[in-house]
């Protein structure tokens, strides 16, 4: 059952006015697109710090891979140089050996001895 009171009509069950309800209605829809407002806002603003933030964060990794790719690289040439000089030690021992037979027997007895001695 409706009344009707200064030109609103009240409704009888929740005792509001239709004004009432339509200021309330407003002012909330009004306060939704605020919120509404400010979060867009918000965002248009973020955005360029994120993608700066973003940017940076590609230059660090991209850095970071070009140091390790070097290392990488320096380290392969090191160890093609290492081997490279131990396959000459082996070289060179196997035809000082060949070419002085007694003599690298002697040595080595000489160096097991000394050695011998230390661990003992």
């Amino acid at each position: 059952m409706e009344s009707a009171s200064y030109g609103n009509t009240v409704n009888s069950t929740t005792g509001l006015s239709e004004g009432a309800v339509n200021k309330a209605s407003s002012a909330a829809h009004s306060a939704v697109d605020s919120f509404a407002n400010a979060a867009d806002e918000a965002t248009r603003n973020a955005k360029p710090k994120i993608d700066k933030v973003a940017t940076m964060a590609h230059d660090v990794v991209d850095k970071a891979a070009g140091a390790a790719a070097d290392t990488a690289d320096k380290l392969a040439a090191r160890t093609e140089s290492l081997s490279a000089a131990q396959r000459k030690l082996v070289s060179d021992t196997c035809e000082y050996v060949s070419a002085n037979p007694l003599k690298s027997v002697g040595i080595a007895a000489l160096v097991g001895f000394v050695l011998a001695r230390i661990v003992l």
